[in-house]
């Protein structure tokens, strides 16, 4: 644990997905809600997310990348995972564990609202404002960090660390060789 800084714990993080569990149960009240899931980092805030919504619930994934072993975005993004619902006429909120500089979202509002969802809304654990690059309204967000290299409840480095229950700021991440 030397190499890693605790930045939220899992107290505060299982909290406030209550919190925003209970806000989207409000708001997506008598709506016929569809949460899309972007992995792999969103896996587990969305599990958790999910149970804490208090109406029916389709859930969905897609996958992309843009870091891959590096602590930075490569600027490109690989959409290798389409989603199977038909989201045509549905709410849906697209759920992802770190906005950091926000070309993906950006990409995917893009791609999804060209499906002709009803309403297209995001979703975000961590809202991080060091890199942002791409203006992208979020709807709801559990934490705003200004900076730092985090991991655990989901977000990696290199694959690794996605199975800490807290989030911790990763001091000296080593490039892979």
């Amino acid at each position: 644990m030397d190499d890693k800084e605790l930045i939220i714990s899992e107290a505060d993080i299982r909290q406030r997905v209550k919190e925003l569990g209970a806000a989207i149960s409000r708001d997506y009240a008598g709506k016929q809600l569809v949460m899309v899931g972007i992995l792999n980092g969103a896996f587990i805030f969305i599990a958790d997310l999910a149970r804490e919504i208090s109406l029916p619930v389709e859930i969905d994934f897609v996958r992309v990348a843009s870091y891959g072993a590096q602590t930075f975005s490569s600027g490109s993004i690989a959409f290798t995972k389409d989603i199977e619902l038909d989201i045509t006429g549905k709410d849906v909120l697209l759920v992802e564990d770190i906005v950091d500089t926000g070309r993906t979202l950006l990409r995917l509002k893009e791609i999804f609202g060209g499906r002709n969802p009803r309403s297209l809304k995001i979703c975000t654990l961590i809202n991080k404002t060091e890199r942002r690059e791409a203006e992208v309204h979020i709807d709801y967000h559990g934490f705003d960090i200004d900076h730092g290299f985090l991991v655990g409840y989901g977000l990696d480095y290199a694959e690794q660390h996605r199975h800490y229950p807290a989030i911790y700021h990763l001091r000296n991440p080593k490039p892979q060789a």
